[in-house]
């Protein structure tokens, strides 16, 4: 047996072909995997002919014998002489439910004028939800996915549970609503909250129309539920997997990498015994005075050792250089006298001590630094130059590393054309903007960027480039095309010719609503589809907040996500009924405080309030009770620049 709560599920498919060979069973396994990612569990399974006999004895016995709470049927219900399912279902019901049948009509009516075809029939038979749908996999997909968003309250009036907190829920989003419809908006803001984003919305069927309907039957409404910005980054990190490792040697080229390996030091540090000062290694025992030079080590490679010094003798050494074996201290040569040089003058013959040493005195032991098989670097470490310089110091000449994502950014629109091809602009054309502005992104992030041209908005012409670029790179970056705009062909591109799974189309924040992220199923694994805004601000935005965390999440960053730092406002801000990310530019004032200071008009075309933009002001939406951020308040600053 199993619960969600204390509610029982089960579903049955009514299929002449499938109950004789469940292979034929297509939209069985599609809706136990909705009910399971929903957190219900079914508990019975059947699959029964188009017979209406057959049919009402499943259900009778499911109802009425074992009470279960919910009872889903799929197939049946079209047009054909054996689709049976609705006369069946209809007279077992005590109550029909015409909202619910009516919503699972609207779903798929926002797609698909066929879905005028399909009879679906809902009600209650005593405790228990009878819910019958279409056949099709796609269809029964989307018809779920609408049901799912009232199923938890229409269970919760049908088992007599308290529905008081889902009411105020309702009346308080519908007060919200109301109240931002009446705002009065300026020329940097759109107010308006429409009714199809509302969530559980009927046109929120999370799958784009085919690529095939006419301009006049588009969609007035997006299908992609407008979800939070922090839903938004649960979802990329869950895709955002670590790659694969690869060996790499200790150079320059290793900077920016994450170390997949504990590393042990293979030398000590240092080799030999060394003198820390330029002076002259003595025996302690022997104190100040005067003293013949023997030997002399400076700070260069010998292949003879130096012999042991002798008693009574001194050695001159450099810092740096190899103490001789007997030597257990180093006189520093400003603590010492010339007393003779040979002839020419050229070399030294005696030198006074002048102090007393103390054992081991500017004398660094070997290991001293870092001893033989010492750990000194750990996995999950970023490796930049002191990490090289230190790897080198050991004898440490190659590591394993996670390696870093490869990306590839596109730029789409019949309007968009190459600045530097580009002399003279004619009406209705624009500079690509977005493509330079992302690959300099990308690389200024230390990842390899991979330019992937312009390509018009053609759907054939897109899905040819979007398969050749999968290839080549485990991230993909585009921009344009994924509004609601006649040619915005990017989401049903990727859905129906790449077979890519839309994870969510629209994000409740300002700049950058249309944004859409996608996994396109490669091999073993998956690419990442960013699909960014067309307007500049919007997609350099999006980048700093989804694109970029999810990079360094792929290449083994133990923390991949922006940093967040308090800053004070520079002056006031009015708030938009969307959380808004407004660029500023972050400085320190006289107090040593961070003080943000916007760069201007904010409207999501406008390059200009990126220029000066070190930092992304995380402002939130504005309600009946907060309307404006005063100066001076601090809030939260994603830095995106240096600070100067």
């Amino acid at each position: 047996m199993v619960y969600i709560a204390s509610l029982n599920v089960t579903n049955a498919l009514v299929s002449d072909t499938a109950s004789k060979d469940n292979s034929h069973d297509r939209s069985g396994p599609v809706l136990k995997e909705i009910l399971t990612e929903a957190k219900y569990a079914v508990k019975e399974q059947a699959i029964v002919p188009d017979e209406t006999h057959d049919i009402r004895k499943v259900v009778e016995a499911w109802a009425d014998q074992q009470l279960l709470n919910v009872i889903i049927l799929t197939g049946g219900t079209g047009f054909s002489e054996r689709d049976v399912t609705p006369e069946a279902i209809k007279p077992l019901l005590t109550k029909e439910t015409s909202g619910i049948t009516h919503l699972i009509l609207q779903s798929s009516l926002t797609i698909t004028p066929f879905a005028a075809l399909s009879r679906p029939v809902t009600g209650i038979r005593g405790k228990s939800f009878i819910i019958t749908l279409p056949g099709s996999p796609k269809a029964c997909k989307e018809n779920m996915d609408a049901v799912l968003k009232v199923l938890p309250h229409a269970l919760d009036l049908l088992l007599g549970r308290s529905v008081k907190k889902m009411h105020n829920k309702i009346q308080h989003q519908q007060k919200s609503d109301v109240s931002a419809e009446s705002t009065t908006g300026d020329l940097h803001h759109h107010n308006c909250i429409h009714r199809h984003d509302v969530e559980g919305h009927p046109s929120q069927t999370g799958t784009s129309a085919s690529l095939n309907t006419p301009i006049s039957r588009r969609a007035r409404s997006s299908p992609y539920p407008l979800i939070s910005v922090e839903k938004a980054h649960e979802i990329i990190a869950k895709h955002s997997n670590l790659l694969n490792t690869i060996t790499m040697p200790v150079s320059q080229f290793l900077t920016g990498f994450v170390l997949a390996e504990d590393v042990q030091s293979l030398e000590p540090v240092p080799g030999y015994r060394a003198s820390t000062v330029d002076g002259y290694a003595v025996h302690v025992e022997d104190g100040p005075g005067i003293y013949a030079i023997e030997s002399i080590s400076l700070a260069q490679t010998s292949d003879n050792p130096e012999k042991a010094l002798s008693r009574g003798k001194i050695a001159r050494v450099a810092t740096g250089g190899m103490v001789p074996e007997g030597a257990n201290a180093v006189i520093m040569v400003e603590d010492t006298a010339l007393i003779e040089t040979t002839s020419s003058g050229d070399e030294e013959l005696q030198v006074e001590i002048l102090a007393k040493a103390r054992p081991g005195e500017n004398i660094r032991e070997i290991g001293f630094d870092c001893p033989l098989g010492q750990t000194v670097a750990k996995r999950g470490q970023r490796i930049g130059g002191s990490e090289l310089g230190l790897l080198a110091s050991v004898g440490v000449r190659h590591v394993k590393v996670y390696r870093k994502p490869r990306v590839g950014i596109l730029s789409t629109g019949n309007e968009v054309l190459d600045h530097l091809q580009t002399n003279t602009l004619k009406p209705g054309q624009i500079r690509d903007t977005n493509r330079l502005t992302l690959l300099a992104a990308v690389q200024s992030a230390g990842f390899e960027a991979v330019d992937l041209g312009i390509v018009d908005d053609k759907v054939d012409v897109i899905t040819e480039l979007l398969e050749e670029a999968i290839e080549k790179v485990d991230v993909l970056i585009t921009t344009g095309g994924v509004s609601m705009g006649e040619a915005d062909f990017m989401k049903p591109i990727l859905e129906q010719k790449l077979g890519a799974t839309i994870h969510f189309g629209r994000i409740m924040m300002k700049p950058g609503k249309p944004n859409t992220f996608a996994t396109i199923p490669y091999q073993r694994s998956s690419k990442l589809v960013f699909a960014l805004p067309g307007n500049p601000v919007s997609s350099n935005v999006s980048f700093y907040l989804f694109v970029l965390p999810a990079l360094r999440r792929m290449a083994g960053w133990s923390k991949p996500e922006n940093l967040l730092l308090p800053v004070k406002l520079g002056r006031s801000v009015q708030l938009d009924v969307r959380p808004e990310f407004q660029r500023v530019h972050v400085s320190l004032d006289a107090d040593g405080q961070l003080v943000a200071q916007s760069t201007g008009k904010q409207q999501s075309s406008r390059m200009m309030s990126m220029v000066e933009a070190n930092g992304l002001l995380q402002l939130p939406m504005k309600t009946s009770e907060l309307t404006e951020i005063v100066e001076g308040t601090k809030v939260p600053c994603i830095l995106i620049g240096n600070l100067n």
